[in-house]
């Protein structure tokens, strides 16, 4: 159906202009109601997308500030492919202190999720042990020898408690910072992982000491090969990874 789906949203919903989304999805502001709001069109299965909507909701009624689905005419939260979202006001974060507020944000993240069931379709860093393939992910492109450099680096976090992970928190064109603090935007790469993965930020922001920024920065880089392979910079990932 495409973009006409967004006529269940009202016969008053305009496109406004294309946003940055990626290669998986078609993003736009848009108008609903008189109020600006954020589209995107994808792919992604309706599974994938109760699942995704079903975090945000419960991550907005905790009390941190998420881009929580417009609901259409009819009551859903999605509809063929189609999400419409708040729309999340601010910039990305410029400074140390701002990049700490993050952190204490994914943290909140992770602990209001211990336990959430898996993203459908999806595997974690440490499922890719056993797996070869899970969404984007297919080892079985990789050289041998840098598949091999991963699951090194995420056997060092394996047995670990698990939750949802934001996924890409360290880009900050997908963080809001405003007044009334911090906005996590684009869960589109949010699946249910160890935490260390998205607590590798900007001036260590984290915290993160010796070895337990170590292990974390290696899951990452790995993680970030196997899910962008093969693009430069899945590529540049990838070669900081170590031997074992």
């Amino acid at each position: 159906m495409g973009w006409d789906a967004l006529a269940q949203w009202g016969e008053d919903v305009v496109r406004i202009e294309r946003l940055a989304g990626g290669v998986a999805n078609d993003v736009w502001s848009v108008r609903i109601g008189g109020r600006l709001a954020v589209a995107r069109l994808g792919r992604r299965s309706d599974a994938d997308l109760a699942w995704e909507t079903g975090v945000l909701q419960h991550l907005d009624r905790q009390g941190l500030t998420v881009p929580v689905s417009i609901p259409t005419r009819d009551g859903r939260l999605f509809a063929d492919g189609l999400v419409v979202m708040e729309y999340m006001a601010g910039g990305p974060p410029e400074t140390q202190a701002d990049w700490r507020r993050v952190a204490d944000t994914l943290r909140e993240v992770h602990r209001l999720t211990q336990g959430w069931p898996q993203r459908p379709g999806w595997r974690s860093s440490t499922d890719l042990l056993h797996a070869e393939t899970g969404t984007r992910i297919d080892l079985n492109a990789m050289p041998p020898e840098g598949v091999a450099r991963c699951r090194a680096a995420w056997a060092r976090i394996a047995g670990r408690q698990t939750c949802v992970v934001h996924g890409n928190p360290g880009n900050p064109g997908n963080i809001r910072v405003s007044a009334d603090g911090i906005a996590l935007i684009d869960w589109d790469e949010a699946h249910v992982d160890v935490p260390d993965l998205d607590l590798v930020l900007p001036h260590n922001a984290a915290g993160l000491e010796g070895e337990a920024y170590d292990t974390a920065a290696q899951a990452s880089a790995a993680w970030e090969a196997a899910v962008c392979w093969k693009d430069d910079y899945a590529v540049r990932r990838l070669a900081e990874v170590r031997a074992v």
